[in-house]
């Protein structure tokens, strides 16, 4: 299944503005059972001072792409085919003829490679600026000069070079260490920098930031970009062109807002009527049908002939190749020209579909869960903190009131360390509060522990449930589908018989699409994939009869294009079973499909603090608090006119960084960051109070009659993304 050189290079008459020529190149491995190809005869051009984004289904073989170009494929694969790079001065290189003693200068000094796990490129036992003098060492370069561009590398990145540098690895965030990886990866100035999910493990604010920087460091230092991900927003505002790849090779191809505006292959269409969206309508979103072919075994023809709306009997025995959809886009499929009609999708939001949230009347349901001025703070103490007698807080939960009603979802949005989960276990009783009172349908849980109440601390415990985010932690491993969901049952439902059990068990396990469930009952954890992972563990809390489950990060391990199936299975076992959801994401996408959908409230959590809820529509179309304002900017549309603008605004922020949650700052949890704060914001923590609409704001801003209007205001400046020079 290869396409022809022709096809993809047509356009271009000399080597000058390319980059990178790959030509049929295949990537395999053998396996007991045969051999898995995982890059099937792709050849592709990339383009000098491009920014190259490269999207597609987990297993598409895109992270296979990335290592190719570096010829980087790791042991037992073999590489096969043509990679040449074209430097910008002398001759061109053939990679996969490269000595090792060469590619340790090539992949430095040339191509330089950005991983998605930042702690585990990172020696534990070095400090950041060995890290730096290593490598610049390694590559016979002069110290001096080269760590005096790795400051500024690290200052372009709203980095404290001499607080990085001085740092271990481990005392950094998350966001640091990556912006401190793709500083360590530009050390060198390389022409080239691939970069495979640099950002998945990052929050939404810390993603758009590192993005929009990147493409700043792109024109600052002359960079081609070849960015890898699954999260098409993420990427399609900034790239120049698009590569979509499906069962390891490329499908279609082209200028990024053209791509997007009318995708052309059947597969791209369906990726992006897929993707949870803040811009998109809901009836827009769509799961793909189907899955994806297994590397040993791929179907002959075109590879998506099996899912494909549009497949003919030419597609199931031929492998199309690339079709002019434009003079600069291609597209592998013979009925490109029908896809637009036949396969509709739309990228913005109709406003005549959105509801005034005001008018949405408050629910009359129970109350399930209530938490009441809830605190929950840890103590954190070392041996040289009590050699000094000093104690450092986490203030994880600070003064949280809230309901939890019947048949509600709910969302808890916020950043890494706001304490989004921490609220969630303890709403769910899993940890008791420092301060406040939680109570299950006016039960304090902890009373009940105590023995005190009208119920029993298991029944509880039985009523409030916990979905993880990985589910495969959660699943023991030496256990069959059958044995783990026997195991609810056996305690909570001891009338039903053995085949009694089973037939629960099977209907379930076919009402969430593992069929037939007989199969699936007998696998172990191991033999399943994520999503079917994830639906095993939903199930196995839905046995219990709960009244709320904790849904912590619950489709963030999914594929993109598998999050929108998993949430609407939610919503149809919600009204089966009668359960509320209180869904943790750092998502603002995925959170506003599921509570949208299901007519239910968003809360905005910052630094351990309640800052904003409401009814879903009101906080993603309206939002009041200028924390949510930055994380609705910072969550990236998929429609281009939206994407430009967005883009070409700095955020909404003074501070990338979050604080230190064991030194909060006075007053105002966000006053730090926030460009609206004010003197008094300095003094004073707003509470959480009724606007206009249905939402409650934590801000001084929404009360006309504060003192906050009288007050001086603090610096004004928002974060640039423009980077600048060491004179600046």
């Amino acid at each position: 299944m290869t396409r022809t050189e022709l096809d993809v290079t047509h356009e271009y008459s000399s080597s000058q503005d390319v980059i990178l020529e790959v030509r049929d190149v295949d990537v395999t491995f053998d396996m007991d059972r045969g051999t898995s190809r995982v890059l099937d005869g792709v050849s592709f051009d990339v383009h000098r001072d491009e920014m190259l984004g490269i999207v597609g289904e987990s297993g598409s073989g895109k992270s296979m792409f990335a290592s190719a170009l570096l010829h980087a494929v790791v042991d037992p694969g073999q590489v096969s085919g043509e990679i040449i790079y074209h430097p910008p001065d002398g001759e061109p290189v053939d990679v996969l003829s490269l000595t090792e003693t060469q590619l340790e200068k090539f992949r430095w000094e040339e191509i330089s490679m950005v991983f998605q796990g930042a702690m585990s490129s990172f020696n534990p036992t070095m400090k950041i600026r060995e890290h730096f003098e290593e490598t610049i060492r390694a590559h016979g370069k002069d110290l001096e000069e080269r760590m005096a561009h790795g400051r500024q590398l690290l200052a372009d990145l709203y980095l404290d070079p001499d607080r990085v540098l001085d740092s271990y690895p481990h005392e950094l965030s998350g966001g640091m260490k990556q912006r401190t990886l793709i500083a360590l990866s530009l050390i060198l100035e390389p022409k080239v920098l691939v970069m495979d999910e640099p950002t998945a493990a990052l929050d939404l604010l810390m993603q758009r930031s590192i993005m929009s920087l990147l493409g700043s460091l792109q024109e600052e230092y002359d960079l081609t970009v070849v960015f890898i991900t699954h999260d098409l927003p993420l990427v399609a505002g900034l790239a120049d062109r698009l590569a979509v790849m499906y069962a390891f090779e490329f499908v279609e191809y082209g200028p990024s807002e053209e791509l997007i505006r009318d995708a052309a292959h059947p597969y791209t269409r369906a990726l992006l009527k897929s993707v949870p969206s803040v811009d998109a309508t809901l009836e827009d979103m769509h799961p793909i049908e189907g899955e994806s072919p297994d590397p040993v075994e791929a179907p002959r023809g075109c590879s998506y002939h099996p899912r494909c709306p549009l497949a003919t009997e030419e597609c199931k025995q031929s492998d199309p190749e690339y079709h002019d959809v434009t003079s600069e886009r291609g597209a592998a499929c013979f009925h490109w020209e029908r896809a637009s009609d036949e396969i509709e999708y739309a990228l913005g939001v109709d406003p005549d579909s959105t509801v005034n949230s005001s008018s949405v009347s408050e629910s009359t349901e129970e109350t399930v869960v209530s938490l009441d001025d809830v605190d929950v703070h840890f103590e954190q103490s070392g041996l040289i903190d009590e050699l000094f007698g000093k104690e450092s807080v986490v203030r994880a939960v600070n003064d949280v009131s809230i309901d939890l009603r019947e048949n509600e979802v709910v969302a808890l949005v916020g950043e890494s360390g706001c304490g989004k989960t921490t609220l969630g276990k303890t709403a769910i009783g899993l940890q008791e509060p420092t301060g406040g009172t939680v109570s299950y349908r006016g039960q304090d849980i902890w009373e009940a522990k105590a023995g005190n109440g009208d119920y029993e601390f298991d029944d509880i415990r039985r009523a409030l449930q916990i979905v993880h985010q990985d589910p495969g932690s959660s699943l023991n491993s030496s256990r069959t589908v059958r044995a783990s969901l026997s195991a609810p049952l056996k305690r909570w439902r001891p009338d039903l018989s053995p085949s009694d059990r089973e037939t629960v068990i099977y209907n379930l396990l076919e009402r969430v699409g593992m069929k037939p469930p007989e199969d699936y009952a007998a696998r172990f954890p191991h033999q399943l994939s994520g999503g079917e992972q994830q639906r095993v563990v939903l199930v196995r809390a839905l046995l219990m009869s709960p009244d709320l489950i904790l849904a912590d990060e619950a489709v963030s391990a999914l594929d993109v294009s598998l999050r929108v199936e998993m949430m609407d299975m939610m919503l149809d076992l919600q009204e089966m079973f009668d359960t509320s959801y209180l869904f943790i994401s750092h998502d603002f996408s995925n959170a506003r499909y599921l509570t949208e959908k299901s007519d239910g409230r968003i809360g905005i959590m910052y630094l351990g603090n309640l800052v904003e809820i409401g009814p879903a529509q009101e906080i993603i179309h309206d939002p009041k608090h200028p924390y949510t304002k930055v994380l609705r900017w910072a969550t990236p549309p998929l429609d281009p006119d939206e994407a430009k603008e967005a883009n070409a605004t700095d955020p909404p922020i003074r501070e990338i960084d979050i604080p230190d949650p064991t030194d909060p700052p006075s007053g105002c949890p966000f006053q730090t960051r926030c460009p609206e704060a004010r003197e008094v914001c300095t003094q004073e923590a707003p509470e959480l109070k009724d606007t206009e609409g249905a939402s409650r704001v934590a801000c001084f801003r929404e009360d006309e009659h504060h003192e906050y209007w009288e007050s001086e205001p603090l610096e004004s400046e928002t974060v640039s993304l423009e980077t600048e020079t060491a004179d600046d």
